[in-house]
């Protein structure tokens, strides 16, 4: 039986999806409300729709007999999609809404790693009292991170000591909107993200990645969703050692064990800290960019992981190729605090491709939040499109991914520092400096 997989979501996520079940003999669909050039040359259909309303994805999964789905974005899950298309019969690689809440709300994925002992939690409170929580910024003895409950692109986070002052954090709590607000210690070290793949009980798990959150080079600026990550040509990252890796597995697997019937991508951010493996949050899907790092270099098909998961078979052991990646984001002029919308931008997809000719390595590019039109791609209020570097080494990935960014027209801007052997050295610096090297 020809499978026929429905994507939902229309990010450089989701085009990497695509593009990892394009060499498949599925039948592909897609729905987003952008229409991605890239997904959409990839699929055999594609629908615009609001991909938060539960009843037009599945209706649109009916429409094309999809027998799988795979939910990209959070958004999404937190509306209860993946809910919608398991009981209209369609198996989605995905988490349904209750075990989402691992990432759509952060109150209670604190206090779930509370009551489950699950290792890494830092000191936390949570609090819809504003005053409240304006008392215990007051009282706290260090530097805090406020983090919203509920979902907010990556963009709601303030840190004390860091970006703002104690009296700042004060001030952002009490004139927000939001109804829950968590207070945590500041977490000092070094990120980095593994993702798993999980069903029926496995977890299979992927490569770390290191993302960059911050908006301009040297690690300056508001955060964002994201302005590109590096992965190497092994599981651990450069400052890592294996006990890290492993410690940061450990951590998902107890999470895997505590939700019970978890299915989808379970992505850990970890903060490696002189007391070891810290957990800074849990998401319910790949994350973007890191999934521009990771389904690249994996050689396992990810169609057999997706129809292992749905038949309640074991998931295949994943396989991926010994190379570096390297991913850059070119962003709209004024991302993330006041991006230009609207823009028609030009990309020069040939220039790109041809970035690592003469190398061993290879050059892709991912569209991302754009708007393919009649006449053109235009910007949205997100990342437009990314280009990822693969080679041998984290720096040759580095300089193919930065020579592909030749392809990037005007209005748009680049964290090129991402991947420069420079800026790697200091991570690795910082680590050993944490464990007093």
């Amino acid at each position: 039986m020809t499978e026929t997989v429905l994507l939902v979501g229309g990010g450089g996520r989701e085009h990497a999806v695509a593009r990892a079940l394009a060499d498949s003999d599925a039948d592909l669909y897609a729905c987003a409300g952008n229409r991605n050039p890239g997904i959409a040359r990839l699929a055999d259909g594609f629908e615009s729709l609001d991909t938060t309303n539960p009843s037009a994805v599945t209706a649109y999964a009916r429409e094309v007999d999809a027998t799988l789905a795979v939910v990209g974005p959070e958004a999404p899950l937190a509306a209860g999609v993946a809910d919608a298309l398991d009981e209209a019969g369609v198996y989605a690689f995905g988490p349904r809404e209750a075990e989402a809440r691992i990432e759509t709300d952060k109150a209670f994925q604190r206090r779930f790693m509370e009551r489950h002992d699950v290792p890494g939690c830092p000191v936390f409170e949570t609090f819809e009292d504003m005053d409240a929580a304006c008392d215990f910024i007051d009282e706290f003895d260090g530097d805090l991170a406020v983090k919203p409950a509920g979902l907010t692109g990556g963009k709601g986070v303030r840190v004390t000591g860091d970006q703002i002052t104690k009296a700042e954090a004060k001030e952002y709590v009490r004139d927000s909107d939001y109804e829950r607000i968590v207070l945590e210690e500041r977490l000092v070290g070094e990120e980095f993200t593994v993702q798993a793949l999980v069903a029926n009980g496995d977890v299979r798990v992927t490569p770390a990645v290191q993302d960059h959150k911050r908006a301009y080079e040297g690690d300056e600026g508001p955060n964002t969703g994201g302005m590109g990550s590096y992965s190497d040509a092994t599981l651990e990252l450069p400052f890592m050692n294996e006990d890290d890796y492993m410690e940061a597995v450990d951590v998902i697997e107890a999470v895997v064990d505590a939700l019970d019937g978890y299915k989808g991508v379970l992505y850990g951010q970890f903060m490696l800290t002189s007391e070891g493996i810290k957990v800074v949050e849990f998401n319910a899907r790949f994350g973007d960019p890191e999934a521009m790092n990771t389904l690249p270099v994996l050689n396992t098909a990810f169609l057999d992981v997706l129809t292992a998961a749905r038949d309640g078979d074991a998931l295949p052991q994943l396989s991926f190729a010994p190379q570096a990646t390297v991913c850059k984001y070119a962003v709209p002029d004024g991302y993330p605090t006041d991006p230009d919308s609207g823009a028609k931008v030009t990309v020069d997809e040939e220039s790109a491709a041809a970035a690592a000719e003469g190398t061993d390595g290879e050059a892709l590019l991912f569209y991302a939040s754009v708007d393919e039109r009649d006449d053109g791609i235009y910007t949205t209020t997100s990342r437009s499109f990314a280009v990822v570097g693969l080679a041998d080494t984290i720096d040759a990935a580095e300089g193919i991914a930065e020579d592909a960014l030749e392809a990037a027209g005007d209005g748009v801007r680049i964290r090129h520092d991402i991947g420069k052997p420079d800026l790697v050295q200091q991570r690795i610096d910082h680590v050993k400096e944490l464990r007093g090297e």
